[in-house]
């Protein structure tokens, strides 16, 4: 727009009450800033970009970390613990291994698995099939899963787990509990990363609607001195970039949600065949809905806010003294 057209769009929005002054001024200000992004695409695309980049970065990460507090939690709720014997042992000696371990009043539940169950289950796997067949014997030891009697103390499970590896013929003990652990640490860890990561991009966000704002104002700060002269108001001025970085905000908040919904898309074969090795006991989370539109409006605000305050410093340079 103008010079001319501009002080003439000022003098046309003064007339009327207090409340269609405002309304025209909003509407003005939001076909105005609309106008200025379609005029610069590359530009407007590219900030969109990155933005959208730095905003999806921390939501990748945000749906990691859910993922992994959620196979924390299924691993809670198993408090097995697998015996594998010495590949020696014959079928006889697991099942009266198995039937002695019943007969302790901390195991609620032994289930005894052959080599030819580890073997089935292990051939359903991807890539394991040609590998086994391969193999001139089954390599894959007797396994007995010992289920805790519930109500249990910790250091009685503790105790438990240690009395199975001291038994003969146990070859190895693997206690789910001691995963879990490891799992909550690397979950309390990323959560104070992801709080780090969130506020370093919300940052970069600011700084990269900062920086179209700012370049906006240095090429238009002629036309900008004359709405000063011819008695614009301040919000009159300031609002055109203020829809702008909140239109370029919610643009980079609709990308990032995209990138994350085709990252899993991506990885739904994998996750397929990991909850299939795991025999569906673990059940990864996707994008809340809901984020579908927090995202976005969030968004929205922080390129209103990016705007709001690079606006205010460079407007006010071009104040007439």
């Amino acid at each position: 727009m103008n010079k001319p057209t501009q002080a003439a769009a000022t003098a046309r929005l003064g007339g009327g009450s207090y409340l269609r002054r405002w309304l025209r001024g909003h509407r003005w200000g939001c076909g105005h800033s609309v106008r200025r992004l379609l005029q610069r695409p590359l530009a407007s695309a590219f900030t969109m970009l990155v933005m959208g980049f730095a905003l999806a970065l921390p939501l990748v990460f945000a749906l990691l970390l859910t993922n992994l507090q959620g196979l924390s939690r299924t691993l809670g709720t198993e408090q097995e613990i697998s015996i594998f014997l010495q590949p020696n042992r014959s079928a006889v000696f697991a099942k009266s291994m198995a039937t002695t371990l019943q007969q302790r009043g901390s195991v609620a539940q032994v289930v005894l698995r052959s080599p030819t169950q580890g073997r089935h289950e292990l051939a359903a796997i991807q890539g394991f099939k040609q590998a086994l067949a391969s193999l001139p014997d089954n390599p894959l030891p007797w396994v007995l899963e010992v289920q805790p009697r519930p109500g249990l103390q910790r250091g009685q499970i503790e105790t438990l787990v240690n009395v199975l590896r001291g038994m003969d013929g146990v070859l190895q003990v693997q206690d789910q509990r001691v995963l879990r652990a490891r799992l909550e640490t690397i979950s309390m860890l990323g959560g104070r990363v992801l709080i780090l990561l969130g506020g370093l991009l919300t940052l970069s966000a600011l700084l990269v609607v900062g920086g179209s704002v700012r370049a906006d104002i240095l090429q238009r700060s002629e036309e900008i001195i004359v709405l000063n002269r011819v008695g614009a108001s301040h919000a009159f001025v300031r609002r055109p970039y203020l829809y702008a970085g909140s239109f370029l905000g919610f643009g980079s908040g609709v990308l990032a949600v995209v990138l994350v919904l085709a990252l899993e898309l991506a990885l739904a074969t994998p996750v397929a065949q990991m909850t299939a090795a795991w025999g569906g006991h673990i059940a990864l989370h996707a994008l809340p809905a809901s984020w579908l539109f927090v995202v976005p409006a969030l968004a929205a605000m922080l390129g209103w806010l990016g705007a709001r305050l690079a606006s205010a410093r460079h407007l006010a340079l071009l104040e007439p003294t």
